[in-house]
């Protein structure tokens, strides 16, 4: 099992610092992922189209450094650090089934409630930052990021919205699969003659 242990990552054409993928160090290299020359490549196929979003790709980034920052947090304070790391893994997820869903309705949807869990992060960012339990680096950091991604969402909202108002969306993948792979002869459906 491969490890990772390289300084930048590469999500699509967007790199990654290693300090902002702290939580995937010393952990196996997920199978969704391809590993050469020093970069992370992700597999592609139309289903997994979300990894490429710059969104998605915000969305990874912010739980990874709200994880940074978080992780930190004394025992006392393990609730609010895992509020506010479970908010900000939503977004992301939220993001990616929606996308996989294929229906506007469903996939907008998905992205208002991605939206919702980010605005739960922020206020949270705020809450804890008003009482003194971040350092305004990392208050700064993490809203700024937070302020991008928000603006990425509400912007792909906006151009899905319009997709459905003029009915150029596709709702479906069409897929002409042979029978061959199930060990059928190409026409013949199982069970008829």
């Amino acid at each position: 099992m491969e490890i990772l242990n390289t300084s930048v990552l590469q999500y699509s054409s967007t790199p990654f610092l290693h300090s902002s993928i702290t939580p995937f160090l010393h952990h196996p290299i997920p199978p969704s992922l391809q590993y050469s020359n020093g970069m992370m490549e992700l597999r592609k196929n139309k289903n997994r189209g979300y990894q490429q979003l710059r969104v998605w790709q915000d969305a990874i980034t912010y739980y990874a450094q709200t994880c940074e920052v978080f992780r930190k947090f004394p025992y006392e304070l393990k609730r609010v650090a895992t509020q506010a790391i479970a908010s900000s893994d939503s977004v992301h997820r939220n993001i990616a089934e929606g996308y996989c869903r294929r229906s506007i309705r469903e996939y907008l949807n998905f992205l208002n409630i991605a939206l919702g869990s980010l605005d739960e992060s922020v206020s949270g960012l705020h809450a804890c930052w008003k009482s003194k339990q971040l350092m305004e680096t990392e208050f700064q950091q993490l809203d700024s990021l937070a302020y991008k991604l928000e603006n990425g969402l509400l912007k792909l909202v906006q151009s899905l919205e319009q997709k459905k108002e003029n009915g150029t969306w596709i709702d479906h993948l069409i897929v002409k699969e042979s029978n061959v792979i199930y060990g059928m002869e190409e026409g013949k459906n199982e069970g008829m003659e």
